[in-house]
Order: C-alpha cells, then sequence, then structure tokens
C-alpha cells in the first residue's frame, strides 16, 4: 500500500467541510499540507490546530478562479515541501436555482469556481508531476456528475464537466501519474447555504436531512491515496444509504 506519511498535499476549498476534514485526516497520518481557500482566519486556525496536533501544514489564501493564485499556491508547496505529490481540487459551489430565474451571476460563479478553478489546480501540478512521473490528481465531484434534477441544471453540468475533465486527464497520463474522482451525495457542509432562492433552499435541506458526515468522504480520499502506485482507483461514489438515486 502507497504510504500516505510523508506525502506533500495540496487541497483547495480547505477552510471547511470536505476540505477541511481530508486536511485533519491526511495531517494524522503525517502528510505534510499545504492548504488554500479565500478565509484567511479559517485556514490560519486549522494550520494552527493541525500543527498543535504534531502535524505538518502551511496555508496560502486562494481563490481558485484566479489561475495566479491557484499557481502560486502550488509554488507555495514546492517551496515549503520540495515537491507535490497529491492535490485535492475540492473547492465548489451550488447556488441551485432554475433556469427561467436567469441567474447569471451564479451561473458564472459555479462555471469559474467548479470547472475553472479544478483546471486551473490540474495546470498548476501537473508538469511537475509528468516529469518525476509520480503524482495523483482528485478531484471532487459530485452525483449531480452522474444525474440531472430540477434547478440543478448548471450545478450538473460543471460537475459533469469535472468527470469528463478527469477522464481526459487519466487518458493522457498512464505512466506516474493517478486520477480519482470523489463523487458525494449529500453531505453535511456549507454548500447548501450558497442557495439564494429560499424555496429551493428549504427543497434541498429536505434532501439534506438524511446528510452524512464529511469524514466518509475522508476516508475515500484516503483509500485512493493509499493504493499501491500501479492502482488507479478512477472514480467513488459516496451516498447516504437512504438516497434512492
Amino acid at each position: 500500500m502507497n504510504d500516505i506519511n510523508g506525502l506533500v498535499v495540496v487541497i483547495t476549498g480547505a477552510s471547511s467541510g470536505i476540505g477541511e476534514d481530508a486536511a485533519r485526516t491526511l495531517a494524522a497520518r503525517g502528510a505534510k499540507l499545504m492548504l488554500g481557500a479565500r478565509r484567511e482566519d479559517r485556514l490560519q486556525k486549522l494550520v494552527a490546530e493541525i500543527q498543535q496536533a504534531g502535524g505538518s501544514a502551511a496555508c496560502r489564501v486562494t481563490d481558485v478562479t484566479d489561475s495566479a493564485q491557484v499557481q502560486a499556491l502550488a509554488d507555495a508547496a514546492v517551496a515549503e515541501f520540495g515537491r507535490i505529490d497529491v492535490l485535492i481540487n475540492n473547492a465548489g459551489l451550488m447556488p441551485l436555482s432554475f433556469l427561467s430565474q436567469g441567474k447569471i451571476d451564479e451561473w458564472d460563479r459555479m462555471v469559474d469556481v467548479n470547472i475553472k478553478g479544478v483546471l486551473y489546480g490540474i495546470a498548476a501540478v501537473l508538469p511537475g508531476m509528468q516529469a518525476r512521473k509520480s503524482g495523483h490528481i482528485i478531484n471532487v465531484a459530485s452525483v449531480a456528475g452522474h444525474e440531472v434534477f430540477a434547478t440543478g441544471a448548471v450545478y450538473c453540468a460543471t460537475k459533469h464537466a469535472v468527470r469528463a475533465i478527469s477522464e481526459g486527464l487519466r487518458q493522457e497520463n498512464r505512466v506516474g501519474v493517478r486520477t480519482t474522482v470523489i463523487s458525494p451525495g449529500p453531505v453535511k457542509t456549507e454548500l447548501p447555504n450558497t442557495i439564494s432562492d429560499e424555496r429551493v433552499a428549504q427543497g434541498v435541506g429536505k434532501m439534506y436531512e438524511d446528510a452524512i458526515d464529511v469524514s466518509a468522504i475522508s476516508r475515500a480520499i484516503v483509500y485512493a491515496i493509499e493504493q499501491p502506485a500501479d492502482v488507479d482507483v478512477n472514480e467513488v461514489l459516496v451516498r447516504p444509504v437512504r438516497r434512492s438515486a
């Protein structure tokens, strides 16, 4: 099995939810972390807590919609730890709405964060991984990348795109660089808080009554990383048991 201890891991969207829990989980297993997110106070608090527990972590304020900031995050990881072994593209938004509402600003933001943010992360780390013929890119998608539902047309499109990008990445990098998509169902995170329409938010709130803990996703990430170097776990779907789709 691949040993997480000593691996250098970059995580976007690390200030809360899946990113935060993954950071704590990987740090406890000895990973060296470079954490990126927009909320500096939460990043610094997380880094301090990891360090106090004996882990290794640093952070950099990062808006994944800015390619220069994502590149700077990767550069900071290399400067601090010497290389990047794993990238977890986790940052994402889910402001669901009906297309008829014409929430173009929200659509643009989802495309910028959920699609471009993933591409910018790949662009920042892939050359180094290819040069070393070693690395692992983990993209957090969603079960919405496998289905389409009313109010979720744009969000589902962005998560379908993450899966398509990940498959293209896998096919282009069959020597040394592994690619994994983690597709969560409802998880107890801040993701539904980005929904601005009250009626839609109420409906999603009911769906999230069965949401599972973020630790389930962290365990899926650990599972993918720990596989032997010649094993590539391409996709993991993690749903609540009670969810029918």
